[in-house]
């Protein structure tokens, strides 16, 4: 799938401010397809509707589907930057894929905008000056939900990610702030949907409470098969698996599960309110997590068009980095990395009216940034 869309065609919205005289051409790479489609749809609708309100006519953006696989992603990557001649690449939801992007688009001097993947070796010892994570590290919000686990009752936990680069960096982050005992740490294939052995081993684990990753289809089929198989135990996990998409699929089976987020659609602010009602009204539908990254990226990007031009780069870099926007998460700023700090959440599944969202209940972590920015030597 592939669609170029420009943003001048929503000047007629009247909201367009004053931009620098030098366009900036976007390539977005982000998941149209397949089982994990609803996290790129979102990503993509949120960027976009961000993109539509400016209105601004030197932004336009293209994007492409990679099918949620690497070679996919690097060719269109490739053509992108060679015959596209874009000038900032974003939109990859998951870790392999941006690993095998993001180093070879920031060598050639691209800007690189995570609205979601944000793996270990981009924030340490990969880090560069022209990739920024606008989403978070990837460990934060499994971090939120270690930090939260005592206070949810979980004293024994059997933990289980994919095993891939994200799923190797939830299962760290959860470790890292949570205080109780780690009975069992499964990884599963990714892309897997029958988990009827590891609800076996979660039986007989003894483990008081079940944390999981599995975004997209993964955690629908698990949830849906945990539920019917009665075990009964206490589920937590990040956001990313209980996301607003993704519990409508699960249904009630969802409903009073806990999950770290930085980001919730009752969160607190301006910036959120207007957000949620827009994306309502454009889209008919609630927001998502990948959905509020989306648009902060684009708001983020379009702040740093109205300070400095895309041919000079250490002049974008610095407004870039200066984060002057209204984010969506309220609190935001840059840490030396080019990651967020933030306040990380918990929040619960509930029922509100004929739909299932999800509810902040408490703070996990304040001030976040991430577990690896010694590591950075920018």
């Amino acid at each position: 799938m592939k669609a170029t869309l420009v943003a001048a065609a929503a000047a007629s919205l009247g909201l367009g401010g004053p931009a620098l005289a030098d366009p900036v051409k976007v390539g977005m790479i982000t998941t149209l397809s397949g089982g994990g489609a609803s996290l790129g749809i979102d990503t993509r609708d949120g960027f976009m509707l961000a993109v539509s309100r400016a209105g601004n006519p030197d932004l336009s953006v293209v994007i492409e589907d990679d099918q949620q696989k690497p070679d996919i992603a690097v060719q269109i990557a490739d053509k992108m930057i060679q015959s596209d001649k874009v000038d900032v690449l974003t939109g990859i939801v998951w870790s392999n894929l941006a690993m095998a992007v993001v180093p070879a688009a920031t060598a050639q001097g691209k800007f690189y905008l995570s609205t979601n993947a944000a793996p270990s070796q981009l924030a340490g010892k990969g880090c560069n000056p022209n990739y920024f994570s606008i989403s978070y590290q990837n460990d934060n919000l499994h971090e939120a939900a270690g930090a939260y686990a005592a206070k949810a009752g979980i004293t024994k936990a059997f933990i289980m990610a994919p095993n891939y680069p994200a799923g190797q960096d939830s299962l760290a982050g959860f470790k890292r702030f949570y205080e109780g005992e780690v009975v069992a740490e499964v990884y599963t294939q990714l892309g897997q949907t029958d988990y009827a052995g590891e609800i076996a081993q979660i039986r007989a684990s003894g483990a008081d409470g079940v944390f999981i990753f599995l975004p997209g289809g993964m955690g629908i089929s698990f949830v849906k098969q945990y539920a019917d198989s009665g075990v009964g135990l206490k589920l937590i996990g990040p956001a990313f698996s209980f996301d607003q998409t993704i519990i409508q699929a699960m249904g009630d089976a969802a409903l009073g599960v806990l999950n770290g987020a930085n980001w919730s659609p009752d969160l607190d602010n301006d910036a959120n309110a207007a957000f949620v009602q827009a994306f309502r009204a454009e889209y008919g539908r609630l927001p998502s997590v990948y959905a509020a990254y989306g648009y902060d990226t684009a708001n983020l990007l379009l702040s740093a068009m109205d300070k400095a031009s895309i041919s000079d780069p250490d002049a974008f870099r610095a407004a870039l980095r200066e984060a002057d926007f209204d984010s969506v998460r309220g609190k935001f700023s840059f840490n030396a990395s080019q990651h967020p700090v933030q306040d990380l959440f918990m929040r619960e599944v509930v029922r509100d009216g004929d739909i299932l969202t999800n509810r902040i209940v408490g703070v996990a972590i304040e001030d976040r940034g991430h577990a690896y920015e010694d590591e950075c030597k920018m």
